[in-house]
């Protein structure tokens, strides 16, 4: 988006401005992690790994059984992270997800472990956009600290809100977003092709080592897709907080009104229906209703600017973090990410993953070696929907 700073009056933040910088509630995940969550999560992410999802493989590896992948801690969130980075009713509004930062502190996670989140507002600016003119870029902090009071990983959201009748009327994405490709049997079997080379390429969990692994070398490329109307289900299905009944309502204490469940303005047909949802959870799971029809839904994408059904920020973030640690193997881990989502991955799209050493820290404040690189997810015509940095550590021997 080409975006210039404006005044911010072209949107109503009078619900906004105070509550910069305070600690903020939300849900909370009754139950535990389990086997099966793993399973379905990385199922959902296309993420062969055999240490998430192959009991015997795991067993016989250095874990001694199953491990959760890194992305696992937004499928442990409600919101899928973007709970503090969703502060303020803005009359009229939508949101779509700009992109994440995450921090990994060594922890990995297994069945048997919770999560605990605590979140805060951090701030925001207002920019004049292409998609829908006024424009608000929000942030939030999520920490994630398992039961044991040991801080898992932090992720610093950004938000997009826009108005969605501006969006709407501009029709950015139905001006500019070509028809859905033509995937035909030969284009298909070369995704086919991609995806089992990566698959083989890091099954086994062998971990490059520091010193072999140079600027300028690249990651196997990786593909997601065609992305479909029942992958996106899929994925969302896979979040823990869309499990009916599975959370509740939590809010840090001595904080006046800490924005646990208040309204952020969606338009009337994106509202969620808490007054009938303890009768009927399909009135708080999002899809059927809520503020994510859009993404399995061509004409419900077109009411907020979208033009047709598209994927989730918080799975491309959790896709690149699932490329990376598969990369490193089960003596490295992902230590931090950047990730800059450009524009949405959608229906009909592949994602294309490629990522290249950019430098080398032997010593870093991690107290770890860390390669450095950069990362770019592409669909099939070469445009850009995610670019990322990331630092991995590696073994040095």
């Amino acid at each position: 988006m080409n975006a210039t700073n404006i005044d911010s009056s072209d949107l109503d933040l009078s619900d906004v401005d105070w509550r910069v910088g305070h600690l903020v509630g939300g849900g909370q995940q009754w139950d535990p992690l389990s086997p099966s969550d793993i399973r379905r999560w990385v199922a959902a992410m296309d993420n062969a790994n055999p240490i998430h999802w192959d009991e015997e493989f795991a067993r016989a590896s250095k874990f001694g059984g199953l491990v959760a992948p890194q992305s696992i801690p937004v499928c442990m969130d409600v919101g899928h992270g973007v709970q503090p980075a969703c502060v303020g009713n803005i009359p009229g509004s939508h949101l779509i997800f700009g992109g994440e930062e995450w921090w990994f502190y060594g922890y990995r996670l297994r069945p048997g472990d919770s999560l605990r989140q605590e979140r805060r507002f951090v701030d925001y600016k207002v920019r004049d956009t292409k998609f829908a003119g006024p424009t608000m870029f929000q942030r939030g902090d999520t920490t994630h600290i398992n039961q044991n009071n040991t801080a898992v990983a932090k992720v610093r959201s950004t938000s997009i809100r826009y108005l969605a009748s501006e969006a709407a009327k501009r029709k950015m994405y139905a001006s500019e977003l070509p028809s859905k490709p033509h995937w035909t049997s030969e284009k298909l079997a070369e995704i086919e092709k991609i995806h089992w080379d990566w698959v083989v390429s890091g099954r086994d969990g062998a971990s490059p080592l520091f010193g072999d692994v140079q600027e300028g070398f690249k990651l196997p490329t990786r593909v997601l897709g065609p992305h479909t109307i029942s992958s996106f289900t899929t994925e969302y299905r896979a979040f823990r907080d869309n499990l009916w009944g599975g959370y509740y309502w939590y809010g840090p204490e001595g904080v006046k009104d800490v924005w646990i469940n208040q309204d952020p303005g969606w338009i009337d047909s994106f509202q969620f229906r808490d007054d009938l949802a303890k009768i009927d959870p399909r009135f708080r799971d999002g899809l059927n209703v809520g503020p994510s029809r859009g993404h399995i839904d061509d004409a419900k994408a077109d009411e907020i600017g979208m033009a047709r059904a598209y994927g989730y920020g918080a799975t491309m973030g959790a896709w690149v973090t699932d490329y990376l640690a598969y990369w490193a193997g089960h003596n490295g881990f992902v230590r931090y990410v950047k990730s800059n989502f450009r524009g949405p991955a959608f229906e009909g799209d592949a994602t294309f993953f490629e990522a290249e050493v950019i430098g080398k820290s032997a010593d870093s404040a991690w107290g770890v070696p860390l390669v450095h690189l950069k990362v770019r997810l592409k669909n099939q015509d070469g445009v850009t929907v995610v670019d990322a940095v990331a630092d991995v550590e590696l073994p040095l021997s």
